[in-house]
């Protein structure tokens, strides 16, 4: 299912409603020193590391789809979009021109997926900074400056999601048993837990608090997801594709000393190497058809974040054909990634939707953006959040192999919920 504004062939804008006109201008990189405090309370559109990425806000043009053809159907939408913008771009990097913000359903349903074009993005790379407006017969150039700051979020109290902790772990001993029948290799499964505000909650608030303690991260918000991931599903530059893959995972303690020997311990741990290796393989597999090479290391390294340390390993190729293989495109064959379904995918996905009792919506979907070119950056959507007013639903996950204990998988969901909770607060 697809709707969008206007009516092109896939569902794009129309003769009438005639092509978007494009500007993207060159900025002093002073200007965009603090890119999160540039966004205005309503539409804020977030994709920013270390000081870098994208912001954006207002809606140029969007579309929404769903089920198994929302890839496709946002991709071809993309196409036709671009194919007859009117562009003036002085910068021409990566994220320069027109450009769509992104969020997927993690499954083909339900769920609703989402492209948005901002009719205001302001950029930085490097010593590169750049403004981009967009519109439909004649744009405008906004003023910048730093807007007026968020409030934190009033009075929020907290509460089970579909299942409590015990009912969860039950899950997880079924999950388990599963895999030890041989139906399945390794499942990812996830819980909610639900937040409750006494007003609306402005989701600047968490972008911030999220970019300042997880700067490793991609702070993200696309209509209501908000979030700091450290996973790079895929990115598309020039070219040469990229993706990260985070799986086996061990709570930090804050003794530094003591962490090292975790972080020992989880590079050798069988159970997580043995997850992090479907992972690994899902993504390497999914990629080859693609690329006219695919480069895996060895072995893993271990991520350092705030909360958790991960086994990571970086998989990078080259794509055939960048005029037919988009970074969405590129998204759409790499998801579900072991990483966030299981392995083998199709019998994973059916034990999540059968234990998990709770529709994932975005989230564990890839998110990030695209543009003209076909470049991007993709992402997972987790450690993330659905905002809605005063409501929001936090999410975890885990991946479950042979062996996995109930109730330390229940700690790692409970560390993986800390970067959201802790955004919530003042």
């Amino acid at each position: 299912m697809t709707t969008a504004q206007g009516a092109g062939p896939h569902g794009g804008l129309g003769p009438a409603a005639g092509p978007l006109v494009c500007r993207t201008v060159r900025l002093d990189p002073d200007a965009a020193d603090s890119l999160l405090d540039l966004l205005p309370a309503d539409g804020p559109l977030s994709w920013v590391r270390r000081g870098e990425g994208l912001v954006g806000w207002g809606s140029a043009a969007e579309i929404a789809t769903s089920g198994p053809g929302r890839f496709d159907d946002a991709d071809a939408w993309w196409a036709d979009l671009v194919a007859t913008a009117v562009v003036r771009d002085e910068v021409h990097v990566p994220g320069t021109g027109p450009v769509a913000f992104g969020s997927f359903a993690f499954a083909d349903s339900p769920g609703s997926s989402v492209l948005v074009v901002p009719e205001v993005l302001v950029g930085r790379r490097g010593n590169d900074a750049w403004l981009t407006t967009v519109g439909r017969s004649s744009i405008a150039a906004p003023r910048l400056g730093v807007t007026e700051a968020p409030q934190p979020p009033a009075e929020v109290t907290f509460s089970d999601g579909a299942l409590d902790g015990e009912a969860w772990m039950s899950a997880v001993a079924s999950a388990v048993a599963r895999i030890e029948a041989g139906e399945v290799d390794k499942v990812v499964l996830a819980r909610d837990l639900l937040a409750t505000a006494a007003e609306p909650v402005d989701v600047r608030w968490m972008l911030r608090r999220l970019a300042t303690a997880y700067p490793m991260c991609w702070t993200f918000h696309v209509e209501g997801l908000v979030g700091a991931t450290p996973e790079m599903l895929v990115r598309r530059d020039r070219g040469l594709v990229t993706s990260r893959v985070l799986a086996g995972t061990i709570r930090r303690t804050g003794d530094d000393e003591h962490d090292l020997a975790l972080a020992a311990a989880l590079a050798r741990s069988s159970k997580d190497l043995e997850e992090h290796e479907y992972a690994v393989r899902s993504v390497a597999d999914a990629l080859r058809p693609h690329c006219s090479s695919v480069n895996v290391p060895e072995s893993p390294f271990v991520l350092h974040l705030p909360n958790v340390m991960h086994l990571a390993t970086d998989v990078a190729g080259n794509v055939h054909d960048a005029r037919e293989v988009s970074s969405l495109r590129l998204a759409a064959a790499l998801h579900p990634s072991a990483a966030v379904g299981g392995t083998p995918t199709d019998a994973a996905v059916g034990v999540i939707g059968e234990l998990e009792s709770m529709d994932r919506g975005r989230y564990a979907g890839p998110v990030g953006w695209i543009d003209a070119a076909g470049d991007g950056e993709w992402g997972l959507a987790l450690r993330s959040a659905e905002v809605s007013g005063p409501l929001v639903r936090l999410f975890a996950g885990c991946g479950i192999v042979a062996g996995s204990d109930p109730e330390a998988e229940l700690a790692e969901a409970q560390a993986k919920f800390v970067p959201v909770r802790d955004a919530l607060s003042s």
